[in-house]
């Protein structure tokens, strides 16, 4: 267990360490062995059998270089999460395949990858939290050694520009092998904390002297109107900073080439505008030129505006599009069309 808490604890000082070359690989590879320690743990204390037995022999034990085979993590998952939509498991899971995916080979892309699964890898690190604490005791959290890290992100405009361009340039083969992890998760794991966190960090003008620079709060313990409150804010991690907003006509629509780009730029395909007409059409979330009714559409893809006598397009629009075109099948459903690959 105490193993298990070190190896955790040089994952975040590695991921945090701006002149690590490879922080966020180095990261995924301590993480990995933090989870087999714990486990292992768990499993010790209860004792539960973790040795591979041999097959034509049930009675000795398989031996690896004069050692005991143990359970690998992919396998200790699998028991101590018997439902295989557990957010803990899918989260763990995921990084067990992204480590076979970069180690290695994607060093290139270290910055960009974390970047774009930053979430995952924060909820694998509080998933690690909450195992070792419920299943060893308060006194072992990490929590009084491991702090909210100062830094820039996305708390400058500029610096969420940054790191929005950094993620886009994510090599094709990750951004198709997260899309197609995400594109198997049920909607009820995708929205569960537990399987991929996102922050939102409203900068407050003051605070009591007594509390805490970064304070949490647990969904379970917010009232309906706190709830009500985060919801608005979105599910994508943002910085925000209260100002005053005015009533503005079309607010937050895209028009379609806008749509179209942002699209093209986060699915490993070739996603042109015949490909954007093609899937509003087949999702029917409007009405085709010249309907005696354009202002028939689903308001949660797509609002006609009838001073201009066209149409807007919701980010929800490019989320479910990017999601849906992300994977070979998924992209000739939305489109009608075969994908072709980004040159």
């Amino acid at each position: 267990m105490e193993a298990a808490r070190s190896e955790a604890i040089l994952a975040v000082r590695l991921f945090n360490d701006p002149i690590e070359p490879r922080s966020f690989e180095a990261f995924v590879v301590h993480m990995h062995v933090a989870w087999l320690y714990l486990l292992h743990a768990r499993f010790a204390r209860d004792n539960v059998e973790i040795r591979y037995r041999q097959r034509d022999n049930p009675r000795r034990f398989v031996k690896v270089d004069g050692e005991h085979k143990r359970w690998e993590l992919a396998k200790c998952v699998e028991e101590r999460w018997t439902d295989p939509d557990d957010p803990v498991r899918r989260n763990l899971e995921f990084f067990i395949a992204l480590r076979n995916k970069i180690e290695h080979r994607h060093d290139h892309a270290d910055r960009q990858l974390a970047e774009a699964v930053g979430g995952k890898a924060q909820a694998l690190l509080l998933n690690f939290e909450q195992e070792l604490t419920s299943s060893f005791g308060d006194q072992h959290s990490l929590a009084t050694v491991l702090r909210f890290p100062v830094f820039i992100g996305s708390f400058t405009p500029e610096g969420e520009q940054a790191l929005i361009t950094l993620r886009d340039h994510l090599p094709a083969s990750l951004k198709k092998f997260i899309a197609e992890y995400d594109s198997g998760v049920p909607d009820s794991v995708n929205a569960d904390n537990r399987f991929e966190l996102r922050l939102n960090v409203v900068m407050q003008t003051s605070k009591a002297s007594d509390a805490l620079a970064i304070q949490f709060m647990r969904w379970d313990d917010m009232s309906d109107e706190e709830k009500a409150a985060a919801e608005l804010l979105g599910k994508r991690g943002k910085t925000i900073v209260r100002e005053q907003k005015r009533r503005v006509i079309g607010h937050g629509l895209m028009k379609p080439g806008e749509a179209q780009e942002k699209v093209a730029a986060a699915v490993p395909f070739v996603f042109n505008s015949y490909h954007f007409l093609q899937s509003w059409r087949i999702k029917k979330i409007r009405p085709p030129k010249a309907d005696p009714h354009p202002e028939r559409t689903d308001e949660k893809y797509c609002v006609y505006d009838a001073l201009n006598r066209s149409y807007g397009y919701t980010q929800a629009w490019v989320d479910w599009l990017i999601k849906n075109c992300s994977t070979e099948d998924g992209f000739r459903t939305t489109t009608g069309r075969d994908p072709k690959p980004k040159p």
